[in-house]
């Protein structure tokens, strides 16, 4: 028995809106849907650019309503619908052009695929008055929230050092499309950890990073292993390691996040990546440090996993922002353009490079 109680699930809107997908591929069928389907969310219509997949789709999920274009999933949209838009990043700006003013929007990440793109949806968002959201869903994994529960209420005191590790073999054939993109591992994958670390710790002041291909496991495609240092200052160590060609056994695989406080401290198992598309069970671990106490590890038994359960959150808190439930939405589009700069910044530091070490002796270049 634990002495604290903790919050391990999203609040739901009191009366859900319905949905209409822009949009109806691989991560709707196995998160959006199935994760709509487990908090009652009501899906009415939906469209994708091939009508053999949105067949698919509505015959598996019982969607009532296809729409035989984008135009036509609009104008015929209940007027109360949220768009839960999930294509590509460099087609949601033609969608947005497409919205009728005022209407809320949750759009699957990233925001775009470069800072350019980014910064055109955002002018787009505020143009049309949309209300919209980046679905960052990670900040709604239940085993996150049960960790912002326990650092909101102080139990691991200041959080001084945040890392995240993946140590993963990913089949990154499951994602053809991806494969002439110069930017995948940071802007696609990265960019979780990221919005993730800025949620707990707000805007990093510098980002120092190094993204690279893997010649053996994914040598056709653009870097997929990453090392990112987020600046918070001289008391917290920010990291992000990803290595998605790790080929070597499900023994040494690892895939967590970790933080550390004065008081205490928790680890997640995001078992998700791990032997994907699998995945392995998640795991929440924590320690409290008590005085004349050596420290002991202890479980949580926490419901749910990334994959469906975060994608609840990011449309709950959409639709409780937009029924005036909440006052907050935090993966709104102006707070999801600053992870886009965290990503972009990223870059930028992997294409200047480090310093180069000054191997000659001094007494030799007098």
């Amino acid at each position: 028995m634990t002495a604290f109680q903790v919050q391990q699930t999203a609040e739901l809107p009191a009366q859900p809106l319905p949905i209409v997908s822009i949009g109806m591929g691989g991560i709707v069928h196995d998160a959006h849907y199935p994760a709509y389907r487990k908090a009652g969310f009501a899906v009415v219509g939906g469209y994708d650019s091939i009508p053999e997949r949105a067949r698919l789709m509505a015959e598996t999920f019982g969607v009532p309503a296809l729409y035989s274009s984008l135009s036509e999933a609009v104008r015929h949209a209940p007027p109360d619908a949220v768009f839960d838009v999930a294509v590509p990043g460099s087609a949601i700006v033609d969608v947005l052009r497409e919205m009728p003013p005022g209407r809320a929007v949750l759009i699957q990440k990233p925001m775009g695929e470069t800072l350019a793109q980014a910064d055109t949806i955002l002018k787009l968002c505020r143009e049309k008055h949309l209300t919209a959201a980046i679905n960052f869903q990670m900040r709604w994994m239940p085993h996150i929230i049960a960790a912002r529960s326990m650092i909101d209420q102080g139990l691991i005191g200041d959080v001084v050092d945040l890392e995240v590790r993946m140590q993963v073999y990913t089949p990154w054939s499951n994602w053809r499309y991806l494969f002439p993109m110069p930017r995948i591992e940071m802007l696609y994958h990265s960019i979780h950890y990221i919005d993730l670390m800025r949620s707990f710790l707000g805007n990093p002041a510098r980002v120092y990073a190094r993204t690279l291909k893997h010649p053996v496991t994914a040598p056709q495609i653009a870097a997929t292993r990453s090392m990112i240092i987020m600046d918070y200052g001289d008391s917290v160590r920010a990291n992000i390691m990803t290595n998605h060609g790790h080929i070597y056994g499900g023994e040494k695989e690892q895939s967590y996040v970790k933080w550390e406080g004065s008081k205490g401290a928790i680890m997640v198992t995001a078992g998700l990546n791990m032997d994907y598309p699998r995945g392995k069970p998640d795991t929440f671990e924590y320690v409290l440090l008590e005085t004349d106490r050596t420290p002991i590890w202890q479980t949580l038994d926490i419901a749910g996993s990334w994959f469906p359960d975060a994608f609840i959150g990011t449309m709950s808190s959409l639709q409780r922002f937009v029924r005036g439930e909440t006052d907050v939405l935090p993966t709104r589009v102006e707070d999801a353009y600053h992870t886009m700069a965290v990503v972009e910044a990223a870059y930028q530091s992997s294409e200047s490079g480090g310093t180069v070490p000054p191997y000659q002796p001094m007494s030799e270049t007098r």
